[in-house]
């Protein structure tokens, strides 16, 4: 559809699969079952689920839950214009009218009075109740839901209602294993593998000081960014520092644990 060809996945996205999740996903889509995707930050989760729109052929309406976010934001709202009011749907409405794959990232950082708007979507009902416009919208019959969010910064005040969850089936996704993960750094950056191995002798560093003064470790997003510098002329122990270490912590033990990691495996 015309309406959705900005939302189109163009090129085909690199994604280096630990398991089985392309298959399941593909079973979870030909079944019309909505997605949760839970895992750490900078783990793969949101290019998972962009190569997956376009393995699938689907246009992907992504949208960055926040707390300030209402029901509005996502189902659409009345605009006053000179002419009068006009209807413009939401990033959720557009992919149910449209039949695209609405993903909701982070979406434990949304209200759970303004999730709720989901329910109808996400069971046999397919549909949405647009009250404000008098519309029971049915979903397209390509229509799919995918949420995602880091259980490791779950809390009592920002968790999916037990009614919410029951609704989705679930991949538990991690860091790659140190084999694969090396391979997604020569891929995205063009560094040496011997030089992505060393990256991430680092990052399991950090990660084993998650829960110990981090809250979390070095991801695979910070490794790509550390080899982009490089590949700008930065050395390495400095694109480490600064991609790696700066951005995940400021307090200076820690830094100074990481640094002299850093000053270790690079030397």
């Amino acid at each position: 559809m015309q309406a959705l060809d900005d939302w189109r996945v163009a090129t085909e996205p690199y994604y280096a699969p630990q398991g089985d999740e392309v298959q399941l996903f593909e079973a979870a889509w030909s079944a019309r079952l909505p997605v949760m995707v839970k895992g750490p930050t900078g783990c793969g989760k949101s290019r998972f689920i962009e190569f997956m729109a376009w393995k699938l052929g689907r246009p992907l309406v992504t949208v960055a839950c926040n707390e300030d976010m209402t029901a509005a934001d996502l189902v659409g709202r009345f605009l006053l214009e000179p002419q009068g009011t006009r209807w413009q749907d939401g990033p959720l409405t557009l992919a149910a009218r449209h039949g695209a794959i609405c993903y909701l990232d982070e979406v434990v950082e949304a209200r759970q009075d303004t999730t709720v708007v989901i329910h109808a979507l996400t069971d046999h009902r397919r549909s949405l109740p647009l009250d404000k416009k008098g519309e029971l919208l049915r979903a397209h019959a390509d229509f799919l839901l995918v949420v995602s969010y880091n259980p490791g910064y779950q809390s009592l005040m920002k968790d999916l209602k037990p009614s919410t969850r029951q609704r989705f089936t679930a991949f538990d996704f991690d860091y790659p294993e140190p084999a694969l993960e090396a391979q997604v750094l020569v891929s995205e950056t063009g560094i040496e593998t011997e030089l992505a191995q060393r990256l991430i002798q680092v990052a399991q560093a950090a990660r084993r000081l998650k829960g110990h003064g981090l809250a979390e470790g070095i991801s695979t997003r910070l490794m790509v960014n550390a080899g982009l510098l490089m590949r700008q002329g930065i050395a390495p122990r400095q694109a480490c520092r600064m991609a790696m270490v700066r951005p995940i912590t400021d307090d200076a033990d820690i830094r100074e644990t990481l640094d002299h990691s850093i000053d270790a495996v690079l030397a």
